[in-house]
């Protein structure tokens, strides 16, 4: 299928705005992560709360990002990229402006489904002007470079302007990027569609949104309200149904949004496990280290965000060397290589006492993080899109995206659940007074906040306990990754077993 509008070369421009335009929808979801501490202090927010700052974010991209992709298809890319800058911007300045922790998911809601927008439209539009597999490669790897360049830049910069001034003015940046996303997409883009074959899958689209988002909110808050409360196994309940009818729609569906065939490929079905294990371990050590350095040791925004700033800094390092090992390199041995070293890191800071704060003690498994990070994102894709049969690797890609983003969003509710559960069982029985009732009411973090001088050292030692045993997860999540790595990702001949085995599997839209 080609796109309706003939285009010509891609030009520096479309190139330029593609790039902002994922770069600023990266930026969005690292900003929060230096200041978890700052928002758990202003608002008086809980673990499971300050959880949902991220995961507001990241749940609209993921369970929009498909379909977004096929309406950019209908009704123009161009289009999609400026409306989606707009409702970035909108959403950043909701949480620049934010007075209550409520509002600041709002404003997270709504630039998550900015960037759901803009995260494939870019793509698409890059892909459509590039037909030469040489020029694409060469774009694709500076629109990568983007991602990376900006999961850079956002932790520094709230890290400096919430240490320099409030904490509102690090969701500022972001507001003038969409503005720029939008004016830069509208002036410099060449649109492009590709309508011939495509249609919106509602049911399929409606049925994921409820399933993921009501599972997510039942972990979220499961931690707090009690897993036996009704709300709770009501919620869960609901995700389930939700799912269930996923499956059942995508099944009868003429144009599915993900083809459920592909599950009987063993290589792609292990990266789609990979990606939701290697993304929840990843995101969710990273919270545990926000949380960490900042609501329990209280540093300061800017001495919290480095950890982050060194972490995404190793991308642009290793891009070089990693775009020759993607050539030669088997995508099986890379995701490997990314995910031992991913779990190494983790068990490394899981092992770090509490009262640990010397950046220098973090460096080694921050770098061992960001190699096995970088290993696993870049060959993710190429280890789900090899497995499958030519005419199905672009929903393969948007399939292992959702999924990566998902896992993304999963990570900080898990973790956060069972770190501050974990927490507060360790403190059963070491408070008394208004210091037991602060813990009863608002668990551990408000008791290292502003409980006594005894209180607040015994919630300090046990929220240690608690995120220790939830990097661990983090680890064991990554190992489960590379043991799923080793038995069913396929060293080659992937994708001719995938077209002899799977010949019967009927055209999806891509």
């Amino acid at each position: 299928m080609t796109d309706s509008i003939s285009l010509k070369r891609l030009d520096r421009g479309t190139l330029l705005a593609c790039c902002l335009a994922v770069a600023a929808a990266q930026l969005c979801i690292t900003v929060p992560s230096p200041i978890n501490g700052e928002i758990q202090a202003a608002f008086g927010a809980s673990g499971s709360q300050v959880a949902w700052v991220t995961s507001a974010f990241i749940l609209p991209t993921a369970i929009l990002e498909l379909n977004f992709g096929v309406v950019g298809d209908l009704f123009g890319r161009k289009r999609l990229l400026v409306l989606g800058g707009i409702a970035l911007a909108l959403g950043e300045l909701l949480n620049a402006t934010s007075q209550n922790v409520t509002m600041l998911w709002t404003g997270q809601a709504v630039a998550g489904v900015g960037a759901a927008a803009l995260f494939p439209s870019s793509l698409a539009v890059i892909a459509s002007a590039t037909p030469g597999e040489k020029d694409r490669a060469k774009a694709v790897s500076t629109w990568a470079l983007s991602i990376s360049l900006a999961s850079a830049v956002g932790p520094l910069s709230s890290g400096v302007l919430a240490t320099v001034a409030d904490f509102r003015f690090a969701f500022v940046p972001p507001v003038v990027l969409g503005v720029a996303v939008a004016v830069a997409c509208w002036f410099l883009v060449t649109d492009s569609r590709a309508p011939e074959g495509r249609s919106l899958d509602w049911p399929g689209q409606i049925t994921v949104a409820v399933g993921l988002t009501a599972l997510l909110w039942g972990i979220i808050e499961g931690g707090d309200r009690g897993w036996s409360s009704p709300v709770i196994v009501g919620a869960l309940v609901l995700a389930a149904a939700g799912l269930v009818g996923f499956v059942v729609v995508e099944k009868r569906a003429a144009s599915p949004m993900f083809n459920l065939d592909l599950l009987r490929i063993p290589s792609f079905a292990a990266a789609a496990v990979v990606a939701l294990a290697g993304m929840f371990g990843f995101i969710g050590t990273a919270y545990c280290v926000s949380i960490r350095l900042g609501a329990v040791m209280h540093l300061s925004a800017l001495r919290a965000g480095m950890p982050f700033v060194i972490l995404q800094l190793v991308p642009l390092l290793l891009a070089p060397a990693l775009s020759r090992m993607l050539t030669r390199v088997e995508p099986r041995l890379l995701l490997m290589g990314g995910l031992l070293p991913m779990a190494a890191g983790q068990f490394w800071i899981a092992a770090l006492p509490v009262t640990t704060t010397s950046l220098a003690a973090f460096i080694g498994p921050v770098l061992l993080l960001g190699i096995g990070f970088i290993c696993v994102v870049s060959s993710l894709t190429s280890a789900a899109v090899n497995a499958v049969p030519l005419h199905m690797t672009g929903m393969a890609s948007g399939a292992t995206s959702l999924v990566r983003e998902f896992g993304q969003g999963l990570g900080p509710a898990v973790i956060s659940t069972i770190a501050m559960s974990a927490a507060s069982s360790a403190l059963v029985g070491k408070l008394s007074g208004a210091d037991a009732g602060m813990e009863a009411a608002a668990g551990p973090l408000a008791v290292v906040n502003a409980g006594s001088d005894g209180a607040r050292a015994a919630a300090q030692s046990a929220l240690g306990h608690g995120m220790a045993l939830g990097v661990v997860i983090c680890g064991c999540a990554s190992l489960l990754g590379a043991l799923v790595t080793l038995l069913l990702v396929r060293k080659d001949g992937a994708r001719a077993t995938a077209d002899a085995n799977h010949s019967a599997v009927q055209p999806a839209s891509a």
